[in-house]
C-alpha cells in the first residue's frame, strides 16, 4: 500500500529479458538515490504508479520484475532507457497518509490532451477510454504515474487535474507534454462502491 506522495526519482538504466521468468516479462534496472537494505528484497515498491517487486540490489541501482500483465496495463510497454520515474516505498504501519490509498494496481493509461499553465501551476486534461469514465468523480482522488491528485473536473472524454509547482518539482509530471501516456489507478473505494451498488 502507498499514498501517492513522491520524494524520490529513478532513471531507467537497462531493460532486459530474463530466462528465469515468464515469457513476455522483463527485468527493469533503475538507478536511484533511494536507500534499500538486503532485507528489502521481495518488497513492493511503487514505480510510476505500478507496484513492482524488488528482486536485486546492485551498487547504485536496483532490479525490478515486470510481468506481462503489468506491461499490458501500463505505459511500461513503451519504456526506454533514460526515462525519469516516480518512486515510493510501501507504507509502514502507523505512517501518515498525506495523499490517498494507492495500491499500485494500474487500471489503465490516459493520454495528455492539453496542458495550460497558469501562475506556474499546470492544468492538465487527460483523455480516457469511455468505459473508464464511470470511475471519475469531481473532487475525488486519482493516481497519475503514482502521484496522488484531485480530479478538478470531469470532462466528456476524461478528466482534468491542477498540479501545483511543488508537485511539479518533486515528480516527473513536469516532463509531460501533449500525447504523453500516463499510468492511471482509480480510487479503490470508488471501485468497490461501484461493484457493490451494481449488485444491489
Amino acid at each position: 500500500m502507498f499514498n501517492g506522495i513522491i520524494y524520490n526519482f529513478g532513471i531507467i538504466k537497462r531493460i532486459k529479458k530474463s530466462p528465469k521468468y515468464v515469457v513476455g516479462s522483463l527485468v527493469l534496472e533503475i538507478q536511484s538515490d533511494i536507500k534499500f537494505k538486503k532485507t528489502d528484497i521481495g518488497e513492493s515498491v511503487c514505480v510510476d504508479g505500478v507496484c513492482l517487486t524488488l528482486i536485486k540490489i546492485l551498487k547504485k541501482s536496483f532490479l525490478f520484475y515486470l510481468s506481462k500483465e503489468t506491461l499490458n496495463r501500463s505505459n511500461f510497454k513503451y519504456a526506454r532507457v533514460g526515462k525519469l520515474l516516480n518512486i515510493e516505498k510501501s507504507l509502514n504501519f502507523g505512517n501518515k497518509v498525506s495523499g490517498h490509498y494507492v495500491q499500485g494496481h494500474v487500471d489503465t493509461t490516459a493520454i495528455v490532451n492539453k496542458i495550460t499553465i497558469i501562475d506556474k501551476s499546470w492544468i492538465i486534461d487527460f483523455n480516457l477510454k469511455r468505459k473508464h469514465l464511470i470511475y471519475l468523480i469531481e473532487k475525488g482522488s486519482i493516481s497519475v504515474n503514482g502521484v496522488s491528485l484531485t480530479i478538478s473536473k470531469v470532462t466528456n472524454k476524461g478528466f482534468q487535474i491542477t498540479v501545483i509547482p511543488h508537485t511539479l518539482k518533486l515528480t516527473n509530471l513536469v516532463k509531460l507534454k501533449k500525447n504523453s501516456l500516463v499510468n492511471i489507478e482509480f480510487d479503490i473505494f470508488s471501485k468497490y462502491l461501484l461493484k457493490l451498488t451494481n449488485h444491489l
